[in-house]
């Protein structure tokens, strides 16, 4: 059976999750929350560059309208 987006993003709270944004930035992190219009919250995160760690952040809010994917 086909899960829906916001089904693969509860299955993935507390997991790290990659998230590419507009632009092509890239932010990996753990998915501690989100709601219906995918704003999302990562913990730990790092924004990355040719998936390697450029700058750790910490705690973010990224809005869901920037975001163009999430990877479990």
């Amino acid at each position: 059976m086909a899960q829906r987006p916001l089904d693969v993003l509860h299955n993935s709270l507390e997991s790290s999750v990659l998230v590419g944004l507009k632009g092509g930035k890239e932010y990996r992190g753990t998915l501690k929350g989100y709601d219906v219009h995918m704003n999302v919250v990562l913990q730990n995160a790092d924004e990355l560059k040719d998936d390697t760690a450029v700058r750790r952040l910490g705690v973010i809010i990224i809005r869901g309208d920037n975001i163009v994917f999430i990877s479990p």
